[in-house]
């Protein structure tokens, strides 16, 4: 069997087993352009770009390049599905519930109001459903997908003021990634703002802003949030666990020969295990940080949580009434996130709760 049928047929994780290069030597060489939707200062998201293009350039001998760029350097944050939708670009690295606007089944492929957590949503993505769903869907843009990595469940955000009540959160103008948190948000009085997040610190310091969530400890202590939003809230019910990801142009994937298709999907698993991986590692010393400089770290009480889940599911329920795909796409989540539980139950969450409640 000769090299490029051992790569067809071998699969990535065999590929990578068995130690075999790609025969990059009889291959022209190959330059793409990543446009990601942030800012290089977010090393753990940016780095997961990163660290995609410098093992597609290790995998193919350099045969292979992947300029990366960050958020508004070739064009705003949110122009990425355009721009891979027309075919100028052939890559991004960005967040699929920033594009609800379009379509609110983008959130699917992020993360929506108590949906999965980060082993969830790549069981379900890579081993259930979730993938060949969602891929079907964006062929509509002309794009396919794979992870980027995945934040693990987020933070409640930063706010200005005490929320200890539903009450306390009408009229608050608070800055949130995208997707369906919002709708549901909007139910209990919030007026989302959609914004990069190089944006959000001045919005907060002026006042405009009342309050902001992005990920957790590690990346807003970078953004300085705790400066100007001293209360931290927890947990974002909103992002169980985030998926970020890569959108690729199908029309330049096509174009790949055989063997650099399994470099973009090898460099892909690399970056997306790096990611999650670091914000595992730099969140629990990052938030010893926040909290030895002042942040009022506090749970949102049970009666937010309630209110939340109650909102969200009156989303899902108006979502679905209106589109067959939404429905389709939900139901199939919640089919596997119930099985999840079921599991983690008897598991993770046993196991974890113990753990909590010992000293190490």
């Amino acid at each position: 069997m000769d090299r490029r049928s051992i790569l067809k047929n071998a699969g990535i994780a065999g590929v990578l087993a068995a130690g075999i290069a790609p025969a990059v030597h009889a291959q022209a060489a190959v330059r793409w352009r990543l446009a990601s939707s942030f800012p290089k200062s977010l090393d753990t998201i940016f780095g997961s770009a990163e660290k995609f293009a410098s093992t597609v350039k290790a995998l193919s001998g350099g045969k292979f390049e992947v300029s990366v760029h960050a958020a508004g350097e070739l064009m705003p944050a949110f122009g990425v599905v355009d721009a891979l939708q027309n075919g100028t670009l052939e890559m991004a690295q960005t967040a699929p519930y920033y594009f609800t606007g379009k379509d609110s089944i983008f959130a699917f492929g992020c993360a929506v109001p108590f949906g999965l957590t980060a082993r969830q949503m790549d069981a379900w993505m890579e081993h259930g459903n979730g993938r060949k769903l969602m891929d079907a869907f964006y062929a509509k843009y002309n794009m396919k997908s794979f992870s980027a990595g995945n934040t693990g469940t987020q933070m409640g955000g930063w706010y200005r003021k005490e929320i200890k009540t539903v009450a306390d959160l009408k009229g608050l103008k608070m800055r949130m990634g995208g997707g369906l948190f919002g709708e549901a948000m909007a139910k209990l009085g919030v007026v989302a703002q959609n914004m990069p997040a190089g944006e959000v610190y001045q919005a907060l310091e002026k006042g405009t802003l009342d309050a902001t969530e992005f990920v957790g400890p590690y990346d807003d202590e970078k953004l300085g949030f705790n400066k100007v939003a001293p209360f931290y809230y927890y947990p974002g019910w909103w992002e169980g666990g985030a998926e970020l990801e890569f959108f690729v142009n199908t029309k330049a994937f096509e174009a790949l020969s055989p063997e650099n298709k399994a470099i973009v999907e090898a460099a892909t698993q690399v970056a997306a295990r790096d990611m999650t991986a670091k914000y595992d590692s730099l969140n629990p010393t990052a938030l010893k940080r926040l909290v030895a400089a002042k942040t009022k770290l506090k749970p949102f009480s049970k009666e937010i949580m309630n209110a939340g889940f109650k909102a969200s599911m009156e989303v899902f329920a108006e979502h679905e009434a209106k589109s067959a795909e939404f429905k389709k796409i939900h139901q199939d989540m919640r089919a596997f996130q119930r099985d999840q539980l079921l599991w983690t139950r008897f598991s993770e969450y046993y196991f974890d709760s113990f753990m909590a409640s010992v000293k190490v």
